[in-house]
Order: structure tokens, then C-alpha cells, then sequence
């Protein structure tokens, strides 16, 4: 569903407090958000231009039923699209055989793409032109990480501070 303008902004508001947001297309102005305490990003300059997306979709999928293991059955997430309609949806009533689509990819597809519980405690951001995945929340880390880890490789940020050379 569609988010009503009011509720758009309400959410947007909150996330701009609360993650400290400062969108920019310029290197000297990233991180674009201050990146919780249990987060890890990852490069997506690693995923090759496949002819089959392969990587890309087993990474989309990962991501995908992290979130959707976070939120159990009856759970909602909203999917923020910068500047654009953003969406609250259920992730069990979405992706699957005669279902509609996902609202938004956890790729970042020209555009700041973020994934959130209702709470904000768990969620992805992707960062379009850092090229960029941060995954956020305890409980997504555990589940999805590792997996995160063998389509892309080691991290760039633990907890938004870089990650040196393994």
C-alpha cells in the first residue's frame, strides 16, 4: 500500500532524525546516514555485470527473506524510495507464486532504496551512488549476513566505521 502523503512525510521525517540522513551524490558527503551500532556494509561494486544476475539475485533473496524472517507472519515493513512513492507492506503477501512483486529492491537502482521495520529498529540502506548495502538490526545480521558475506565479500563498515584489509 501506498503511503498517504502525510504518512510519507511523517516516516520520512523520522528517518531523517533518527539516522541522521544527509542524501548527496558527492564521496566527501557519505556516509549518507549515521549507521547503527549493529550494522555492516557491504560494497555492491563487487557484483559483476552478469548476463543472468545471478549473484544479484540470490543477494536480492537473501536480503529479502532476512527482512521477512525479522518481521514473522504478521509483521509490516515500509519500503522508502528517496523522492519517489514509498510503500507499507507485509513481505509474506509479496515475492511469491501469484503475489505481487516486492515494492522496491534491496539493490539500489538509481536511488537511495530502504527497507524498515515499523519500529526502525531493523532495515536495509542502499546507497545508490556509494554503491552500497547496509544491513541494520541484531536479528537481520544473524540471519542474513553471513549469506551476504559469500555473494559479496568481506564488508566495507561494521557499525559505520571502515573495515581494514582481511
Amino acid at each position: 500500500m501506498e503511503l498517504s502523503d502525510a504518512e510519507d512525510r511523517r516516516v520520512w521525517d523520522r528517518f531523517y532524525e533518527k539516522f541522521s540522513f544527509q542524501p548527496s551524490m558527492s564521496p566527501s558527503k557519505w556516509l549518507a546516514i549515521k549507521e547503527p551500532g549493529a550494522s555492516v556494509t557491504w560494497s555492491l561494486a563487487t557484483l559483476p555485470d552478469e548476463p543472468d544476475y545471478e549473484r544479484l539475485d540470490r543477494l536480492v533473496a537473501v536480503v529479502e527473506q532476512g527482512l521477512s524472517s525479522c518481521v514473522g507472519p504478521s509483521g509490516t515493513l515500509f519500503a522508502l524510495d528517496w523522492q519517489h512513492p514509498s510503500y507499507r507492506f507485509a513481505p509474506q503477501e509479496v515475492g511469491g507464486p501469484g503475489q505481487p512483486a516486492w515494492p522496491l529492491s534491496p539493490y539500489p537502482d538509481g536511488d537511495y532504496y530502504i527497507f524498515l521495520t515499523e519500529d526502525f529498529r531493523i532495515g536495509s540502506f542502499g546507497h545508490p551512488w556509494e554503491e552500497s548495502l547496509c544491513l541494520f538490526g541484531e536479528e537481520l545480521l544473524d540471519v542474513a549476513a553471513t549469506e551476504v558475506d559469500k555473494v559479496l565479500g568481506p564488508p566495507i563498515r561494521r557499525s559505520g566505521k571502515a573495515v581494514g584489509p582481511a
